[in-house]
């Protein structure tokens, strides 16, 4: 896949088939909130932001106190936990009559798809994506999304040489890495769900790779947490995991290295929105401009998060978003064909 810049317009430029509510969580795994969600105005006459997010504490924590900096009228309040539960949360709320928060950031396009046909989202009318990586922009103006997190390929670098590592999804059902292989379990994992469906839709993978990978007897874990923590300790020195999680590892001094498949990356996106329901619309748009901006971006790589700006490079020895190959399906089918991808995935694993 080859990005584009586009500008997002306020009205609806196509329309999207309604689509069930699809959970492609991860990049967090907690599932506690770390701030109680409040609303209105602060006692000095701040505007109070209500953010729900899956973001892990630290980092989105490092965010909103770069937005304070620059934005001292505005307090942003966090209700932080994984995006089942935020969904939960959010279904709650709506069946009860109004969402308590002003901003979503979580998951995956797909979600957003799922809360813009329940009519839970508010058009943009003045958030600025002319810089943005194209495909990461709803074109109806619903969501945008504020960085790349491909699933990769990760090898212990104590264990394998990286002469031997695979290069590519095909590679991982050589015999070689047979009882060698963690990934996270696609029932459990909303985002190892969501690569399920793309490589089940992948014209040169699909079923046949699926049931060559099962024969090489990966091991299963919860989620992208795990598998990450698996490679590191060497008990099974390849994996698939989301590729931050490698560069967070290796930051530390684990000896694990990402790889990205040569036939292309899945990706979610995390993307970020306002609820209808919310009474700070125009500060809920700064919010979302100032984590677009050049220096939320940079940020974001410092994070070691790929970016949606191509300006800002890309973390450590990653390479550069154009040299990326990037795998993805329409988001009918991975609405579409969630379930009959993982109960497949499931018993090729059995």
């Amino acid at each position: 896949m080859r990005f584009v810049h586009k500008s997002l317009y306020v009205g609806a430029i196509f329309g999207t088939a309604a689509l069930t509510l699809v959970g492609c969580s991860e990049p967090s795994s907690d599932n506690t909130a770390t701030t109680s969600a409040t609303e209105g105005v602060t006692t000095d006459g701040k505007t109070v932001l209500t953010l729900y997010t899956s973001e892990p504490e630290e980092k989105v924590d490092e965010i909103n106190r770069a937005f304070q900096e620059e934005n001292q009228d505005v307090e942003v309040q966090v209700y932080r936990a994984g995006t089942g539960d935020l969904k939960a949360r959010i279904e709650a709320e709506r069946t009860s009559g109004k969402v308590e928060a002003d901003l979503i950031w979580a998951a995956d396009a797909p979600t957003f798809e799922g809360f813009k046909s329940d009519e839970l989202l508010t058009k943009f009318d003045s958030v600025e994506t002319n810089d943005v990586l194209e495909d990461v922009v709803d074109p109806e103006g619903f969501y945008v999304g504020t960085r790349l997190i491909p699933t990769v390929i990760a090898y212990n670098t104590e264990v394998i040489d990286q002469a031997d590592a695979p290069a590519s999804w095909a590679d991982l059902t050589d015999e070689k890495y047979m009882d060698k292989i963690v990934m996270p379990d696609p029932a459990v994992s909303g985002a190892a769900a969501f690569n399920a469906t793309v490589w089940m839709n992948d014209d040169k993978l699909g079923e046949a790779w699926v049931t060559d990978l099962g024969a090489n007897h990966p091991m299963i874990a919860a989620s992208n947490g795990p598998t990450s923590q698996e490679i590191a300790s060497g008990g099974r020195p390849v994996g698939v995991v989301v590729d931050y999680l490698v560069r967070d590892l290796a930051a530390k001094g684990s000896p694990i290295k990402e790889v990205y498949a040569t036939e292309g990356s899945p990706y979610i996106t995390e993307p970020i929105a306002v609820f209808k329901d919310s009474e700070n619309k125009d500060a809920a748009q700064r919010y979302i401009n100032f984590i677009l901006s050049e220096k939320a971006q940079k940020i974001a790589v410092e994070q070691n998060y790929l970016p949606v700006l191509e300006s800002v490079g890309t973390p450590g020895d990653a390479p550069k978003l154009s040299d990326i190959a990037l795998m993805s399906a329409d988001l009918k089918t991975l609405a579409e064909d969630r379930q009959r991808s993982v109960d497949f995935f499931q018993n090729a694993m059995n």
